[in-house]
Protein backbone atom coordinates (compact mmCIF):
# COMPACT_ATOMS: atom_id res chain seq x y z
CA UNK A 1 0.00 0.00 0.00
CA UNK A 2 1.32 3.33 -1.31
CA UNK A 3 1.64 6.32 1.76
CA UNK A 4 -0.40 9.04 1.43
CA UNK A 5 1.69 12.08 0.68
CA UNK A 6 1.47 14.96 2.95
CA UNK A 7 2.31 18.80 1.94
CA UNK A 8 3.37 21.66 3.98
CA UNK A 9 1.85 24.12 2.28
CA UNK A 10 3.04 28.04 1.72
CA UNK A 11 0.76 30.79 1.52
CA UNK A 12 1.00 33.24 -0.68
CA UNK A 13 -1.42 36.79 -0.29
CA UNK A 14 -1.21 39.53 -2.57
CA UNK A 15 -2.99 42.95 -2.66
CA UNK A 16 -5.96 43.29 -4.74
CA UNK A 17 -5.45 45.75 -7.28
CA UNK A 18 -9.45 47.05 -6.26
CA UNK A 19 -8.45 47.48 -2.36
CA UNK A 20 -7.89 50.50 -0.58
CA UNK A 21 -5.18 51.10 1.65
CA UNK A 22 -6.01 54.49 3.88
CA UNK A 23 -3.70 53.81 6.62
CA UNK A 24 -6.02 52.96 9.27
CA UNK A 25 -5.67 49.24 9.61
CA UNK A 26 -2.59 46.88 10.10
CA UNK A 27 -3.87 44.85 6.46
CA UNK A 28 -6.18 45.21 3.64
CA UNK A 29 -9.17 43.76 3.29
CA UNK A 30 -8.04 41.66 0.58
CA UNK A 31 -5.45 40.28 2.58
CA UNK A 32 -8.26 39.42 5.24
CA UNK A 33 -10.24 38.01 2.98
CA UNK A 34 -7.42 35.83 0.94
CA UNK A 35 -6.16 34.50 4.42
CA UNK A 36 -9.29 33.57 5.57
CA UNK A 37 -10.78 31.57 2.47
CA UNK A 38 -6.79 29.72 1.84
CA UNK A 39 -6.80 29.05 5.23
CA UNK A 40 -10.34 27.46 5.51
CA UNK A 41 -9.54 25.44 2.62
CA UNK A 42 -6.19 24.04 3.70
CA UNK A 43 -8.38 23.23 7.23
CA UNK A 44 -10.64 20.79 5.03
CA UNK A 45 -7.66 18.84 3.60
CA UNK A 46 -6.28 16.07 5.56
CA UNK A 47 -2.75 16.07 3.45
CA UNK A 48 -2.18 19.81 4.07
CA UNK A 49 -0.48 21.58 6.72
CA UNK A 50 0.45 25.69 6.54
CA UNK A 51 4.13 25.92 6.69
CA UNK A 52 4.08 29.30 6.80
CA UNK A 53 2.31 32.79 5.20
CA UNK A 54 3.84 35.53 2.84
CA UNK A 55 2.44 38.75 2.40
CA UNK A 56 2.72 41.53 -0.40
CA UNK A 57 0.32 44.12 1.10
CA UNK A 58 1.01 47.48 -0.30
CA UNK A 59 2.66 46.17 -3.53
CA UNK A 60 -0.02 45.00 -6.49
CA UNK A 61 0.26 44.04 -10.22
CA UNK A 62 -0.32 47.73 -10.74
CA UNK A 63 2.79 48.96 -8.86
CA UNK A 64 5.29 46.17 -9.30
CA UNK A 65 8.73 47.48 -9.95
CA UNK A 66 11.21 44.75 -11.41
CA UNK A 67 14.83 44.79 -8.99
CA UNK A 68 17.60 43.87 -10.36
Amino acid sequence: MKAKEFYNTAIYLRLSRDDNMDGSKAESNSIGSQRDMIRSYIRKQDNMEIYDIYVDDGYSGTNFVEVR
